[in-house]
């Protein structure tokens, strides 16, 4: 763990160095793109060469598909009270996804005049679920739950597929119920490849969203223009704000639960004036931290990932927080409320005591699925408005037109757009 104080000199320095991070390392690039250029190109043979070179497994175009038989056969195997938990968040996000869904809407201005907006659900959308090293159940209702809950026509959804080449079938379980309509045992960038591309088998998707590691993030941006994305999102993050108030066991658990994420690239950063806190946090992280299962991960981010910044009071902290734009910002300091507003960039945040970051992930309601590595201060979280297209209505009659072609024909003409000028005034001008 490293200590920062505002006391230091190069305070400033090393603070604006946290807020710099890339999303994934650039020189992976060339070789994503060679993978998703050799999928494009040879399609279902490229995804059978990738499957075996990635994830061990022989597959072909007739069993990249989960059948029908082993989504039943999942569900069998799932025991009751996981069942529960899933159908339970996958309720909660729906909820919370209904209240948001766009509406349409038309305004008359001025006289003559109307316009609007109509929204229309996307017909079909691709999820990425992780796989690896922690399958990622929460991952499928935080996407293919909110895009249902949308009206999205069909849901195709991606996952790697394990050793045995099954699919985890608590992911199987929850794709079921969150409505998704074909599942894909295909992994990484070849995965992201098939739903950008389209094989002879495969039909491409009109937007791909979901978390990945490095290697499926830059694959989204590399596809981007040939499909719709969510957003570029790097290794998970926390920052937490704290006061003499605060319980340093709550923090240190908070702190521990974004360090088992796997990439070992995660950060967990607190800011805190308390000088006493931050070294009760410091033990209380070095002891949770030993009764942990994921103890590899966890010690790689404690040593490069974990800042304990003792700032000049409460207000310090909100601006720093605001700086560094972390995925997930939990405010837990007295009047965490007041201090949450003062923050101007997060992907989500918690408030109070009670309200760990975990809640996020799993059943509290907005998705999990969130900006990270400061672009939360340019990109927000999906949310369900990402699966409608949004179309502008304009509606004129023709006394609307004549009042305000002057200024069209001025603005034709500033352009040199003298044709785009004349389809206005055609209408008026003719008898």
């Amino acid at each position: 763990m490293q200590k920062i104080s505002y006391q230091q000199k190069d305070f400033d320095k090393k603070t604006a160095m946290l807020y710099s991070r890339p999303s994934y390392p650039p020189e992976i690039e060339e070789e994503v793109k060679i993978i998703l250029q050799e999928v494009r190109k040879h399609g279902n043979r490229a995804l059978k060469k990738f499957a075996r070179k990635f994830d061990g497994v022989d597959l072909d175009a007739a069993t990249f598909r989960v059948s029908e038989d082993e989504i039943k056969m999942a569900g069998s195997r799932v025991k009751p009270k996981m069942k529960h938990a899933i159908r339970t968040a996958l309720a909660n996000i729906t909820d919370f996804a209904q209240e948001r869904i766009p509406r349409p809407w038309t305004h008359s201005p001025r006289p003559g005049v109307i316009v609007g907006e109509r929204f229309v659900p996307m017909e079909r959308v691709g999820v990425y679920v992780p796989g690896g090293t922690a399958p990622l159940v929460s991952t499928v209702i935080h996407t293919a739950g909110i895009a249902k809950a949308a009206g999205v026509t069909e849901i195709v959804a991606v996952t790697p597929p394990g050793k045995d080449g099954k699919v985890n079938p608590a992911v199987l379980y929850a794709m079921r119920k969150a409505g998704v309509d074909e599942i894909y045992r295909l992994g990484g960038v070849y995965g992201i490849g098939a739903m950008a591309y389209g094989t002879e088998t495969i039909r491409k998707v009109d937007k791909i969203v979901g978390p990945g590691n490095a290697y499926v993030t830059a694959a989204k941006k590399l596809v981007y223009g040939d499909v719709a994305i969510d957003m570029v999102a790097g290794p998970s993050e926390i920052m937490i704000i704290a006061d003499t108030t605060s319980n340093p066991e709550f923090i240190a658990a908070d702190m521990l639960s974004q360090a088992e994420h796997g990439s070992g690239h995660e950060q967990a950063v607190l800011l805190s004036p308390d000088a006493a806190l931050i070294e009760q946090v410091e033990a209380a992280v070095t002891r949770q931290a030993r009764h942990l299962s994921r103890t590899d991960t966890i010690a790689k981010v404690m040593k490069k990932g974990m800042f304990l910044i003792q700032t000049a009071d409460l207000d310090h902290a909100a601006e720093i927080a605001g700086k560094y734009a972390p995925e997930h910002l939990e405010v837990m300091c007295e009047k965490a409320g007041n201090i949450a507003k003062k923050v101007t960039a997060a992907g989500a945040v918690f408030i109070g005591p009670w309200t760990p970051e975990p809640v996020g992930d799993f059943v509290a309601g907005p998705s999990h699925v969130l900006p990270t590595a400061g672009s939360a201060r340019y990109f927000s979280g999906l949310t369900v408005e990402g699966f409608f297209r949004r179309m502008s209505i304009v509606n004129y009659q023709k006394s609307a037109l004549k009042s305000e072609l002057p200024a069209i024909r001025m603005f034709a003409a500033m352009e040199g757009l003298d044709a785009h000028g004349n389809s206005a005034a055609v209408r008026i001008e003719t008898k």
